[in-house]
C-alpha cells in the first residue's frame, strides 16, 4: 500500500479531462467535428490529429491560460479520492504547464472541502518533473505520459500510468484505468 504522503499526481489527463475540453473547444469554436477522444493516440496532438497545427496550438494556449467558456471537468472519481487523501496528507500536483495559476485555481475549486495544503508545481517541461518529485521525497507519481514514466523510472520514482488512448504502447509500468484503481493502491488510514 502507498502512504498518501508518498504519492503525487499529474493534472492534465490524470485529474483534469483536458482532452475532453480540447475536443469541445475544437467543435464549438473551430467547427472541427470529425475527431473523437479515441483519435488522440499520441501525446503530441499534431502527430495524430488531422487538424492544422495552428489550431491545435491555439486551443492548447487557451487551455493553459484558462481562456475557455466551457468548464474543465475532473475525471470520474478523482475529487472523491483526492478529498479522502487530504484528510491525512497534503496533496501535491506536478504539471509540465508553464505556470500554475489557472490550474491551481481550478484544483482549489474542484476540491473545496479540502483542509490540508494543496501544492501545485508547474515545471514548464516534462523532463523537469522528476527533480521536483525527488526534492519532495515522493516515491510514486500518477502520470499519463509514457515519456515521463520512463524518465521517472530512471530516477527511482515509481510511475503509475493512468491509461489514456495516447499511452497505449508497450511499457513495464503499473496501470490504472480509473480513480477507484488509484484508491485501491493508497493506505488512507496511514499517515
Amino acid at each position: 500500500m502507498i502512504r498518501p504522503h508518498e504519492i503525487a499526481f499529474d493534472v492534465d489527463g490524470v485529474f483534469a479531462d483536458t482532452m475532453g475540453l480540447f475536443l469541445e473547444i475544437a467543435r464549438k469554436d473551430y467547427g472541427i467535428n470529425h475527431i473523437q477522444y479515441g483519435d488522440i493516440t499520441r501525446y503530441y496532438l499534431e502527430e495524430c490529429l488531422d487538424v492544422p497545427a495552428e489550431i491545435i496550438n491555439a486551443i492548447i494556449d487557451r487551455l493553459l491560460e484558462g481562456d475557455f467558456h466551457d468548464q474543465l471537468m475532473p475525471l470520474d472519481g478523482s475529487c472523491e479520492v483526492l478529498s479522502a487523501m487530504a484528510h491525512s496528507s497534503p496533496l501535491l500536483f506536478v504539471t509540465a504547464r508553464p505556470t500554475a495559476s489557472s490550474i491551481e485555481a481550478w484544483i482549489n475549486h474542484m476540491l473545496p472541502e479540502v483542509s490540508s495544503p494543496i501544492e501545485v508545481v508547474a515545471t514548464g517541461a516534462l523532463e523537469a518533473k522528476a527533480a521536483v518529485l525527488k526534492e519532495r521525497g515522493i516515491r510514486f507519481f500518477v502520470e499519463d505520459s509514457l515519456e515521463v514514466c520512463f524518465s521517472l523510472q530512471d530516477e527511482q520514482i515509481t510511475p503509475i500510468l493512468f491509461c489514456q488512448p495516447w499511452n497505449r504502447s508497450a511499457h513495464p509500468f503499473r496501470e490504472v484505468r480509473h480513480w477507484n484503481d488509484i484508491r485501491a493502491l493508497i493506505a488512507l488510514d496511514v499517515i
